[in-house]
């Protein structure tokens, strides 16, 4: 079932749990995302990354309507997600093509423009029935960034900012940067629980939190508690499916190593879910 990202953070507010936020940048992590979420009956978020793209995977074109169509046919609801949008344009054809909520990500831009195009998008947004996701802060790390990178307390998100920018914007979301990064973790991330809670009291939104593979349990319960209803989840997904691939003995046939990978992301993303759920 086809819901928006305010439909679908709605039920985790309500059972006090955040939902699963998976880039899946081709049918095989599709089918591992979906087949993981109807198994476990939960809802979840489908996402195509704008630098996903850029790295030469699924082009938006082609695996949005892929998307789409998977997420109707879905027994759970579904919200499918255009995630770091960093180009107006780009943004403006996620909602052309369908996509039921957009993150649009001007976390680079000098302050003024950030909050003009963020407010520019949420017209956008409106006119397609869709929801708005953005960043204050950043999470110190790109979607490619080189493994191990971690964020600097320089750019975690102001709790005073984040008041103004969701009031000024009128996002349906907020991610905001409090210790954790995109790519692959060389230690423990140590996150700023008092900043999250500030963030939280102040703003009236839901909470996102990016670069979430790798986080321990008891940091996700942790930040569930204090607000967080949206997991972006990613590089540990796509890790576990290089791993499956790489013990295979015999690699001989495509069609072997994308079953391998595919249980291998199925079996992560169901243990990702359970913990996002409280399960």
């Amino acid at each position: 079932m086809l819901v928006s990202l305010k439909e679908i953070l709605k039920i985790a507010e309500a059972r006090k749990c955040a939902i699963g936020s998976f880039n899946t940048p081709n049918m095989s992590s599709l089918r591992a995302v979906l087949s993981a979420a109807e198994e476990l009956g939960e809802p979840v978020i489908i996402m195509h990354a704008q630098v996903h793209e850029e790295m030469g995977l699924c082009k938006m074109d082609e695996i949005a309507p892929v998307m789409l169509a998977l997420a109707d046919m879905a027994k759970v609801p579904v919200c499918v997600h255009l995630d770091h949008g960093t180009d107006l344009d780009y943004v403006k054809r996620g909602l052309e093509l369908g996509f039921t909520s957009v993150m649009y990500d001007g976390s680079t831009l000098e302050a003024s423009l950030h909050y003009a195009n963020t407010s520019v998008v949420r017209e956008l947004s409106l006119a397609y029935g869709a929801s708005l996701e953005a960043e204050i802060g950043s999470m110190g790390a790109s979607e490619s960034a080189s493994p191990g990178e971690t964020a600097d307390e320089s750019i975690y998100t102001d709790p005073e900012e984040a008041k103004r920018f969701v009031a000024e914007t009128g996002i349906d979301a907020l991610a905001c940067a409090f210790g954790t990064a995109h790519g692959v973790y060389l230690k423990q991330p140590k996150l700023d629980m008092p900043r999250l809670a500030r963030i939280k009291s102040l703003v009236d939104v839901p909470l996102v939190m990016h670069g979430g593979s790798g986080v321990s349990v008891d940091d996700y319960k942790k930040v569930i508690e204090l607000g967080i209803r949206k997991i972006n989840y990613y590089t540990y997904m796509a890790k576990a499916g290089g791993n499956a691939v790489a013990a295979l003995e015999d690699k001989t046939f495509f069609h072997d190593i994308e079953i391998a990978a595919i249980a291998a992301m199925k079996a992560d993303v169901e243990s990702a879910i359970r913990v996002f759920a409280d399960k």
